[in-house]
């Protein structure tokens, strides 16, 4: 049973990081085509997860974690929109560096790495009750 319950507890921090970075995704998705205020400031810059383990003592094995969330440090894109408040001196606005595409494909996986860890979860929790089940 124990190694049903540390499969449970591996699955749920697996839960956990997908959920924070389906945030992350959303987030980016949200301000993809944001520009900065004024030609000095920056635009929304993504945010990137990563992934590290660490290990658990108690459960006696490495569980995945958000080790931080940073900023992808590629190159904003420029749009010429002269009249804009953000536009430099030759009409350029910079745009964040957001591809839709890139979070999109992004969210598919983080979906299916998700779904994946709910259905360990669940097999392993069927297994455990079927195990009660029979001790009864």
């Amino acid at each position: 049973m124990a190694d049903l319950t540390q499969s449970m507890n591996i699955s749920a921090a697996g839960l956990k990081v997908q959920g924070e970075r389906l945030r992350v995704i959303s987030e980016n998705i949200a301000n993809a085509g944001s520009t900065a205020l004024t030609p000095d400031q920056e635009p929304y810059r993504r945010k990137l997860v990563t992934f590290g383990n660490v290990l658990n003592r108690s459960l006696g094995t490495s569980l995945v974690e958000v080790r931080k969330v940073g900023r992808d440090p590629s190159e904003f894109g420029l749009r010429y929109q002269p009249g804009h408040p953000a536009a430099d001196d030759t009409g350029y606005v910079k745009v964040s560096n957001v591809s839709t595409l890139i979070e999109m494909t992004d969210m598919r996986e983080a979906q299916r790495s998700y779904e994946a860890n709910l259905k360990v979860l669940q097999a392993a929790r069927g297994m455990l009750q079927r195990t009660i089940d029979l001790l009864r």
